[in-house]
């Protein structure tokens, strides 16, 4: 795939926190219409502007009632002329916390790649759709066998805020499952204890994660990004550290709007 240095990390934070679906509850944290908005900084300068949107408005799949969850990514001040303008989204099932679908619309330069994932948990099947440059007709298409009650790219992150974290001891890991770009990722994520992190929106009691990475060109050491997700009923993610091969990347919340607990 070819994305961005600013890209890459984001896309990385949302896929890297996939969980089991044996650790989900019944949804109490998020709700449609929230908005969550981070600004995205690289060697201290404000690189990108990363958006999480739940629509307002409850979608139906397979005769399911779905959220349509967006993630947004865009280049900000001079990074502008890397021109990057990414959506990820998925169709989250209310009640269930699984995919039923997921897309990728990716504009980076003269770059182009628009997808969409049609995920049968009964079947274990994911049917991959490839679509042409504009966004009109399928180019090709392709069926992968996936485990039960797989996740993608965005539906992970919502999957974690449905889980008991207060539960987990220091030094707990779960086993990471998730399917994104046509392969299957069996990862691990490290419960690191508690901090209290401070950002613009406030101070935040927060749980730290951190992904157990293997080697590869964008990423330094072993565990290069650290997650701190919220200690409250909404558990969102509050910030975010990645340490690169050159330099390091830092994403931190800045706003947000409709919260399921106030």
């Amino acid at each position: 795939m070819k994305n961005t240095l600013i890209t890459s990390v984001v896309v990385a934070f949302f896929f890297f926190v996939l969980c089991p679906h044996s650790f989900a509850q019944k949804n109490t944290a998020f709700k449609s219409g929230e908005e969550l908005v981070f600004k995205v900084s690289y060697s201290f300068l404000d690189a990108a502007e990363a958006r999480m949107v739940v629509s307002p408005q409850i979608s139906s799949i397979n005769n399911r009632p779905t959220y349509k969850i967006d993630v947004f990514g865009e280049t900000l001040g001079v990074f502008k002329l890397f021109r990057v303008n990414d959506n990820w989204g998925s169709y989250l099932d209310t009640a269930k916390i699984i995919p039923y679908q997921s897309y990728r619309h990716i504009e980076e330069g003269k770059y182009r790649k628009h997808e969409r994932v049609i995920f049968d948990h009964e079947k274990k099947n994911a049917h991959v759709r490839l679509y042409d440059r504009e966004n009109q007709k399928v180019v090709d298409t392709k069926d992968y066998k996936v485990p039960p009650n797989v996740q993608d790219i965005v539906s992970g992150f919502y999957l974690l805020r449905t889980m008991d974290l207060k539960k987990l001891k220091k030094g707990d890991s779960v086993t990471l499952t998730g399917f994104f770009d046509k392969e299957i990722y069996n990862l691990k994520l490290i419960f690191e204890g508690k901090e209290t992190v401070s950002t613009k929106m406030g101070s935040y009691p927060s749980f730290i994660f951190s992904p157990v990475i293997p080697k590869n060109k964008l990423f330094r050491g072993e565990q290069p990004i650290t997650i701190w997700v919220s200690d409250d009923k909404n558990k969102i993610p509050v910030k975010i550290k990645a340490k690169l091969m050159v330099g390091s990347l830092e994403m931190e919340l800045q706003e947000a709007h409709g919260l399921r607990n106030n």
